[in-house]
């Protein structure tokens, strides 16, 4: 079916202006004549500031379901996706409304609700380690997607996230030890040295963006959303940025999440890919805890974010000393 068809089939239809994703995507729901409740995704890297960054000038999303990748997913991880195609400069995606099964950040998680999530994704991990896809975010610039060099070109688009994103670094900059701090800056302008440490680690398809708003739960089934910026990495990488993202929704220690998955992952786990992984997830998201850090207007809020920037600067110099790199 086309665009025109669903919209012909459908007796309800809803633009949704507001959603956690923060890319610039645009979404509607329908719902059809025959009962059917879906999501329309339009994509292209003119209004998507993910694509832009990342090279993306189709959408993985729909590369990964069109050539049947998303379809090898092991049994206790789905997708939502029933239909895409091209509309020019325009990627469009189908998707299943999963409605309230998915996931926000009220949702607060109990450690055995993590456990099981993190053992599913693992078995995703399993399921494609040492023979990743094609399609997939090229390394270097999965890497460094937040980088300061990429998203100044961005600042005066439509999408704000730029602007923070680069408020984010000069805090980061200006709060964070140099030990540490210039590292980071400096991997972010040439990301090399990560990439060859990581390349030499034993490799799987990460989500790339796995994050409690990505996740719809439904009875015992984890499905993952937003497949826009899948990699070839180790699947600790994938661990340490749902870690960053999401340590402040769940119920459980940093560490207790790390050896929940190291139990699970078996085979697709190792001491020195999760090192790299949490010195990766400083990179992807250190300009955001920097801004939580120093600005969050909430005094509380803002000394946990203190905190818990010191515990991922901790991490990371343990890293770069270490000689991983």
């Amino acid at each position: 079916m086309g665009y025109d068809d669903y919209l012909a089939a459908a007796v309800e239809r809803a633009v949704l202006a507001e959603h956690p994703g923060r890319s610039g995507a645009a979404l509607e729901r329908l719902l059809l004549a025959d009962g059917r409740r879906l999501i329309v995704k339009r994509f292209d890297p003119a209004t998507d500031l993910a694509m832009a960054l990342t090279g993306d000038d189709v959408g993985r999303e729909y590369q990964l379901w069109s050539t049947g990748v998303l379809d090898r997913l092991p049994p206790q991880v789905e997708h939502a996706v029933v239909d895409g195609w091209r509309e020019a400069e325009t990627t469009v995606v189908v998707m299943r409304d999963l409605g309230a099964t998915v996931l926000d950040w009220s949702d607060r998680l109990s450690r055995e609700r993590c456990r099981w999530l993190l053992e599913r994704v693992a078995t995703m991990h399993r399921a494609f380690l040492g023979r990743p896809p094609r399609h997939l975010t090229p390394l270097p610039e999965f890497l460094a997607v937040f980088a300061p060099h990429r998203v100044r070109a961005h600042v005066s688009g439509e999408n704000p996230l730029a602007a923070i994103v680069l408020r984010g670094w000069e805090i980061f900059a200006d709060t964070v030890p140099s030990d540490v701090a210039d590292p980071v800056l400096s991997m972010l302008a040439d990301p090399g040295p990560l990439v060859r440490a990581l390349e030499s680690r034993p490799a799987t398809m990460v989500h790339g963006d796995l994050a409690t708003v990505n996740m719809a739960i439904e009875d015992d089934r984890l499905t993952l959303l937003d497949w826009s910026m899948p990699a070839a990495a180790p699947g600790a990488v994938d661990v340490a940025r749902f870690i960053a993202g999401c340590a402040s929704v769940v119920e459980a220690t940093r560490e207790q999440l790390i050896a929940d998955y190291a139990q699970a992952a078996g085979p697709a786990y190792d001491e020195a890919s999760m090192r790299l992984g949490l010195l990766s997830a400083l990179m992807w998201l250190g300009w955001n805890k920097a801004v939580d850090a120093v600005e969050h207007p909430d005094p509380e809020s803002r000394e946990r974010e203190r905190l818990d920037l010191a515990w991922w600067v901790a991490r990371a110099r343990l890293t770069l000393e270490t000689g991983l790199l």
